[in-house]
């Protein structure tokens, strides 16, 4: 039987999901290349340990930054690894594809990420482009074929996708390249500034992770967590307590970029549909879901009830899947490759 494949290709993580299989392949959006010889030495979760910690002739890096292409060939060296690995492509038998694009990218980015999918394997006239926020709210399953408002706030690594979907189309968007890699940033530059300490990207994850929150009040519960890190000054090891309090107070700006374009995207909408989303509320997916009181800082400051869909992470390939079972049914919100190629 021919294979059909739907990737959300994340700045942070790619999920591959295999018709009649489910997801297959749920790794860091991560690649280890040798310099001296072009060779990849490690993908996922294995070149993710490698980070910062490689020697001169390794270089471990994410080839994809703010939800496109930052690094052509890094990029195809990972597509090109899962592909293979789970769908064994051949001159014979070229599985489809449904890959998803961040809302609003341009025509160039969106050749480049047609261009890496066929050129790992994939079968050119069964492949198609769908917009994440799209996806998004397929999986977590909104209506988003029929005549009443939808609301989805994808928030994914380093983009984050607001829309409202009605009868198969986007109403009203935005999308911002903001998300938890910036979250992560923010950690880092608050170390920096209150304390003199540098930290790396997997030590600002693990703290958004453990004790990071996006709303306190004065019945919070404080939580503490002991980081190490250097010492800008001396470049000596340090480490220092830090709190869910301190964590709120250097992800609040960034917080509030996403809180913003969800107001713009709210105070833009047609009233009959802003009728719908207030009724039916905003719907949450994608990794940044997941930080604590994301979907109670959204309720307080734009007064709609927001709910974290089942799920988060996998809701954008969940949607590739649902459309790969019903490609007639959804060939609207589909755009095919040879529009790019």
């Amino acid at each position: 039987m021919k294979k059909a494949l739907g990737i959300d290709l994340g700045t942070a993580n790619i999920l591959v999901y295999m018709k009649d299989a489910g997801i297959v392949v749920e790794e860091p959006s991560v690649v280890a290349i040798d310099t001296e010889t072009e060779e990849v030495v490690a993908v996922g979760e294995e070149a993710k340990q490698m980070l910062g910690r490689t020697p001169d002739h390794i270089r471990a890096e994410r080839p994809i930054k703010e939800g496109v292409i930052a690094d052509y060939t890094s990029t195809k060296a990972m597509l090109q690894y899962y592909i293979r690995k789970v769908a064994k492509p051949n001159f014979f038998m070229r599985p489809d594809l449904v890959i998803c694009a961040p809302y609003g990218i341009t025509d160039v980015e969106k050749r480049a990420l047609i261009e890496v999918a066929l050129q790992s394997g994939v079968n050119e006239r069964g492949t198609y482009l769908m917009e994440e926020p799209m996806a998004a709210a397929i999986g977590a399953g909104l209506p988003v074929m029929d005549p009443v408002g939808s609301m989805v706030v994808d928030i994914g690594g380093g983009t984050t996708e607001v829309a409202v979907i009605s009868l198969g189309g986007i109403v009203e968007s935005k999308s911002l390249r903001v998300g938890g890699d910036a979250i992560d940033e923010a950690i880092m530059v608050y170390l920096k500034k209150i304390n003199n300490m540098n930290i790396g990207d997997i030590s600002a994850e693990h703290i958004k992770t453990t004790i990071g929150t996006a709303y306190v009040d004065d019945n919070t519960y404080e939580d503490k967590l002991i980081i190490k890190g250097r010492d800008v000054m001396t470049g000596l090891p340090l480490s220092m307590e830090l709190t869910n309090f301190h964590v709120a107070e250097a992800i609040y700006p960034t917080i509030m970029q996403i809180i913003n374009a969800i107001t713009d995207v709210l105070e833009k909408l047609p009233p009959e549909i802003a009728s719908d989303v207030y009724d039916n509320g905003i719907y949450l997916t994608g990794g940044g879901a997941l930080l604590k009181g994301m979907d109670t800082m959204i309720e307080k400051v734009c007064g709609v009830k927001t709910v974290i869909a089942e799920n988060p992470l996998h809701c954008v390939v969940n949607g590739c899947g649902i459309v790969l079972d019903n490609i007639q049914a959804y060939k609207g919100v589909l755009e095919t490759a040879s529009l790019y190629h």
